[in-house]
């Protein structure tokens, strides 16, 4: 098989995000972070550490044959269900904001729900590449693959981590679809995923309140509304170009923890409508180079991996995205390549190596 150089423009355009990711991380991070650990570059200079490990495990998996996953794909799904299974004991994962869905290793912390994302798209990539034809058939193709989905969303539910495993849902069910699955099929599991989130959240009072709050955060503007109301607050006032870089008025301990899950809030008050539009158009570019090459590959695994990574990323984005602008209650979903992170930024940045291995062919 001949081999290319790899896409140098997506490899660009991700270096490009990535950065300005770093530098929005300090932007919003530095008070909180002088406040509480006299530092103010505390938060930088761990996603520091997190991007150099990223962009070397970036370019070590971009000349890592991507068959190789391929062959292991049931050994990799394996470890990632042993790795959700350990995070569950007490006294191995670690509880950071209500969930127990990390593993403390000093003062960093590692999530294997993250790192299962990969796991399943690698494993259901070869599923697809491999039962072409039995997945006509919803009893002999889909519904198995279906049973190991729903294994890997339970256990990430007992964390509970809704967010991710929404993310990883939806990823999948994209890479079933585009398998050629009958849309009729689609429809009655949509039907019965619908009653199954609706049960999830009557369970926990925690999502309703979430859902009440997302309907209407004045309910409770101190409590479960007070993120959505401090994001509103600082996008509004954004404008067409924002208040400038680092002229935040959120981040002054108004926004919680803006260095995460609503990093993109910071973005657009300091950068304005022109920012968002920046952002946006990166990620859109990014998910259009990863499907042309998706498109252009004649291997089918490589072409299910490519296409799963891809919509992972831009699904997770869109979420983030959905949630800090108020259009969907909160879910706990970070903003790739921007979020402070390691588990996260270190997840994006294997799966653009990946697709740029494939790139290559």
């Amino acid at each position: 098989m001949k081999k290319f150089r790899f896409d140098s423009f997506l490899l660009l355009a991700v270096l490009c995000i990535s950065v300005f990711g770093i530098i929005m991380i300090y932007s919003a991070s530095s008070i909180w972070a002088e406040y509480k650990f006299h530092d103010p570059f505390k938060f930088v200079k761990a996603q520091g550490v997190f991007f150099l490990a990223g962009m070397v495990l970036l370019f070590v998996l971009s000349r890592t044959d991507y068959h190789i996953y391929e062959k292991k794909a049931n050994l990799i799904l394996g470890i990632c269900f042993l790795l959700l299974f350990l995070v569950l004991i007490p006294g191995i994962g670690t509880i950071r904001n209500g969930s127990r869905s990390w593993f403390g290793l000093g003062g960093f912390g590692i999530q294997p729900s993250e790192f299962a994302k990969i796991g399943l798209i690698i494993y259901v990539s070869k599923y697809l590449a491999h039962h072409r034809k039995e997945m006509r058939s919803i009893k002999k193709g889909v519904l198995p693959i279906f049973l190991v989905i729903g294994i890997f969303f339970l256990l990430i539910m007992l964390e509970p981590d809704f967010g991710t495993a929404m993310v990883i849902v939806l990823t999948l069910v994209c890479m079933i679809f585009v398998s050629g699955v009958k849309v009729s099929f689609f429809v009655k599991i949509g039907v019965v995923g619908l009653l199954g989130i609706v049960l999830l959240i009557l369970v926990a009072p925690y999502r309703m309140a979430r859902i009440v709050s997302f309907l209407n955060p004045w309910t409770d503007p101190l409590g479960s509304g007070f993120q959505i109301i401090q994001s509103l607050y600082a996008i509004g006032p954004g404008g067409l170009i924002g208040q400038g870089f680092l002229n935040s008025h959120q981040k002054h301990f108004y926004l919680p923890e803006p260095q995460t899950d609503f990093i993109f809030s910071i973005i657009s008050e300091e950068f304005g409508f022109l920012g968002v539009l920046i952002v946006v158009s990166f990620f859109f570019y990014i998910f259009y180079r990863s499907l042309k090459i998706s498109m252009a590959t004649d291997d089918f695994f490589a072409k299910y991996l490519s296409f799963g990574l891809a919509f992972g990323i831009i699904i997770q984005a869109t979420l983030n995205l959905c949630v800090v602008v108020g259009l969907i209650p909160v879910t706990g979903v970070t903003l790739p390549f921007f979020s402070y992170g390691g588990s996260s930024l270190l997840v994006s940045m294997a799966s653009i190596g990946i697709i740029l291995n494939i790139s290559r062919k």
